[in-house]
Order: structure tokens, then C-alpha cells, then sequence
């Protein structure tokens, strides 16, 4: 077999929006397996934001400081290997085939067990999730960072008991499985939060903080608040990043440079740092190695996360897919970048707040073009575009078939919009934009993780 083939038969179960309020079939599986999960500790990540970048700072920290990672996150940018990383870094193909055909068998006899009792098959999901599990007991690993797929108590990957549970910032998503308000979607995703766990808690709406901490009192885990027990001391624009002061468990760590942009990955590192300290039991007499950590953090990528992919006209890629995400994408450009004018390239999935996003998007965004991505589920084009349409008015509304099409039609219309006396290039030695001066014009690509990855992929840049 070979990664099509093994895409084909993930492809045709049950896709990874569509889940089921049971642990069943998934707990079965890994019974056959021999529980693969409880070979190593796990480290738990659910939330709305930031789920992606908090799982690739703590693989890079605990990675710093010499400990065997694995990794697996959901969903890929570009190529599915993405989702399963050992070392920090994805598995080849030939390894993700293996990591399927090793476990083929005893999915099949989960999948017949399931239809003689009137059930359904695994989903692509639960299967991915026992690939991974094997893949990290087979490596061996000496802890897994395990991000949860959608939700929390009923997510596939909830059959581990964590040592440490990572809940970033909750916002409404996936309202028709994880409910109509925020309580309800903080209920679900507190599910990770388990009796001898340490809870860490990032940066909450108060609605949704009242929910994990209910939960965490209810089974008894220990709890370190974002804001409380640790917090971002000093946030610097930093050419490449920015430059921070964290607060941690057990000590004040300054002089660390992260890659990353925006007050949200500043808020995420502090998270991350957090739930590594609690992992590896710091206290107030057990700091980490301060250059190991500045190491770890300096060491950080997160594609598709406010990322450059091309400079003359600048072109950003970021995987906002709900109006949360967007206001924090729209506080990073103002924060990072000063451009004279920012067009933006975008497609949505059409189960997703197309409205929200726009609308978190309006000021910062001069004019925008329209399109769908390589996802069958994106929102269609003339939807897509009626909506822009209502926010942005008609004339600053492009739309196109294709994304290459869109990306080239932003480009154009961002040279060419502006006259030449309000457009400044920033310095070439100004690598990002950082600081006073003015970046010229720029694209930016976002609306979906998706669309980045199709963006990334347009530009030849290779999956991380």
C-alpha cells in the first residue's frame, strides 16, 4: 500500500466533523492494541485557539530539554503525515502506511463487532488517533502531546488519563456537537480534565473559566490559571517574533525570543511553559534550565500561523477559521506589521461563522478576494461572496474560481490599488515588518486551515 490508498480507505469512513457521543469502538480498538496510550505519559491539549501552536511549543520545550517527543494534531496544512510527528518533525509516508497497515486488522474487527450490534465503523478520526497511539509505543516516546480533534469528552483521543491537561482559549465552534453557548462548549471540552491531573488553564472567557474550574474541583486536579499562577510579563515586537518575559511555575524566565506573532502566541507560549514546568514537576525550588527553555522557544514553528511565504508584495498565511481566531490575527497584523494596504485572500468552509470572520477582519483588510479552497466542504463561491458583500459593500469584494487565481488577483490589486506616494517599502534588513515603519502593501491569505495549507502548497514550501 502506499499514502493514497491509505487516504482512500481514512477517506471513505466517517469524516472528522461527524462525531459520535461515545467512547466505545475507540476503547475497543485499543484493547486489541494493547492499550498503546499507556506506554508513555500524555500531555492533553483541547480548546478552540491556539490548540495547534500551545502542542508545538510544548513539543519544542520538553524537545530542548532532551526528552523523546510525540506529537499529533489535527488537521494537517498540507500532508496528513503532519498529524503524526516524532522528534518534532512529521512521519514519512512509508511510516504512516506501516503505522496503518499494523493496525488494519484489529480496525476491521472493531468495524464488524460495531455492525453486528446495529453500529457504525470507525471514523477516520479514531483511526488516525490509534495510528498515532501505536506509532509513539512503537518509537518508544518518552511523553506525548496529544491535541484534541473536536471537543473533548467525546473526542476519540479522550480515552488517555494526561498527566498534565492544556485547555486554550474556548470559543463558540462546532455549535451542532459541542452546543449553543459557551458554558455548554466549555462543559464538553473540560472532559479532559481527569482525577490526578494537573489542569492548566489558559487565558478564558469568564463563562467558560467557571465551567473548567467546576470540573477540575469536581474530580480533584490541581489547577494553574493563566493571569494567576502564570502570565506574559513583557511583550516586545521582535524582528522575526517577539521577544518575552513569562511568568512560569516556577520562576520568571526573561530573554526569550519566539518566532511567533501576536499578543495570542505570547499568551500560548505562557501556556505551553506552564504545562512543561507541571509536566516535568517544577515547583518554587525546581526551575527549568533557563537556556534550555530559551532554546526550546527559539526553536518554535507553526506553519500557517501568521506566516510569510513571500515578500514584494508580502504574503501572509493564517489558519483563523472562527471570529475568535480573526480578532486575534487582526490584533497581530496591527501589532506587527504597518502596511499602507493589506488586501486579503479568503475562503471559508461552509459550516464555519463566515460572517464572524469577515466582520473581525473589516479594519484591517482594505479590500478582499473571495474563493474556496481545495476542501469539498468549502463555502461556495457565490455564498462566500453575497456575504463579503453585505460587510465589506461591493466594491471592495472581489471574487474568483480558483485559489492561485485569487492569490494573483490580490497581488495585482494590491500593487496596483494604491499610488505610489502612500506605498513605503520597509527596510530589506526589517525582516518582518517589526517596529514604526511602514510595510507596504501586502496579501493575506486566511479563512481556514485549509486555505493555508493550499497556500502554502501554491508557494512550494514543504509540510512541517
Amino acid at each position: 500500500m502506499d499514502l493514497p490508498s491509505v487516504e482512500a480507505l481514512l477517506n471513505a469512513r466517517w469524516p472528522e466533523t461527524k462525531i459520535e457521543p461515545s467512547l466505545e469502538r475507540m476503547t475497543a480498538l485499543l484493547d486489541l492494541l494493547g492499550n498503546p496510550q499507556r506506554a508513555y505519559p500524555v500531555i492533553h491539549v483541547a480548546g478552540t485557539n491556539g490548540k495547534t501552536s500551545t502542542a508545538r511549543i510544548i513539543d519544542a520545550l520538553l524537545s530542548s530539554l532532551g526528552l523523546r517527543t510525540g506529537r499529533f494534531t489535527s488537521p494537517h496544512l498540507q500532508l496528513v503525515t503532519e498529524r503524526i510527528s516524532l522528534d518534532n518533525a512529521p512521519i514519512s509516508p512509508d511510516a504512516y502506511v506501516s503505522a496503518y497497515t499494523d493496525i488494519a486488522p484489529y480496525v476491521d474487527m472493531v468495524d464488524a463487532a460495531s455492525a453486528r450490534d446495529g453500529g457504525v465503523p470507525l471514523s477516520k478520526f479514531e483511526v488516525l488517533t490509534a495510528m498515532a497511539f501505536s506509532a509513539f509505543a512503537d518509537a518508544p516516546v518518552d511523553v506525548a502531546i496529544v491535541e484534541v480533534g473536536l471537543g473533548g469528552t467525546w473526542d476519540s483521543t479522550n480515552v488517555v488519563q494526561p498527566a498534565v491537561a492544556v485547555v486554550t482559549p474556548i470559543g463558540m465552534d462546532h455549535q451542532d456537537y459541542l452546543g449553543e453557548t459557551l458554558a455548554e462548549v466549555a462543559e464538553n471540552k473540560a472532559g479532559i480534565i481527569k482525577p490526578d491531573t494537573t489542569a492548566i488553564i489558559g487565558p478564558q472567557p469568564e463563562a467558560a473559566l467557571d465551567v473548567l474550574m467546576r470540573r477540575a474541583v469536581d474530580v480533584g486536579a490541581v489547577v494553574a490559571r493563566y493571569g494567576s499562577e502564570f502570565m506574559v510579563l513583557q511583550r516586545d515586537p521582535a524582528v522575526g517574533g517577539q521577544q518575552l518575559s513569562l511568568q512560569g511555575l516556577s520562576a520568571e524566565y526573561d530573554e526569550i525570543f519566539l518566532p511567533l506573532f501576536g499578543e495570542h502566541q505570547a499568551q500560548n507560549a505562557a501556556t505551553a511553559l506552564a504545562a512543561t514546568e507541571a509536566f516535568l514537576g517544577a515547583g518554587r525550588s525546581r526551575e527549568l534550565n533557563a537556556e534550555a527553555v530559551r532554546d526550546g522557544f527559539a526553536a518554535v514553528a507553526s506553519p500557517g500561523r501568521l506566516e510569510r511565504i513571500r515578500t514584494s508584495p508580502t504574503i501572509l498565511i493564517d489558519a483563523a477559521h472562527n471570529p475568535d481566531g480573526a480578532k486575534a490575527l487582526a490584533a497581530a497584523i496591527a501589532d506587527q506589521y504597518h502596511f499602507t494596504r493589506l488586501v486579503g485572500v479568503v475562503a471559508v468552509m461552509a459550516d464555519k461563522d463566515a460572517d464572524g470572520i469577515l466582520t473581525a477582519l473589516v479594519d484591517t483588510l482594505d479590500e478582499v478576494v473571495v474563493t474556496v479552497n481545495s476542501s469539498p466542504r468549502s463555502m461556495p463561491l457565490d455564498e462566500l461572496t453575497d456575504i463579503a458583500a453585505g460587510i465589506f459593500g461591493d466594491h471592495r469584494v472581489h471574487p474568483a474560481p480558483r485559489m492561485d487565481e485569487a492569490i494573483a488577483m490580490a497581488v495585482d490589486i494590491a500593487e496596483t490599488g494604491g499610488s505610489a506616494a502612500d506605498t513605503v517599502t520597509a527596510d530589506p534588513s526589517d525582516d518582518n515588518g517589526a517596529g514604526d515603519t511602514p510595510y507596504g502593501t501586502g496579501v493575506l491569505v486566511t479563512g481556514s486551515v485549509v486555505t493555508a495549507g493550499d497556500a502554502r502548497t501554491l508557494a512550494g514550501l514543504a509540510p512541517q
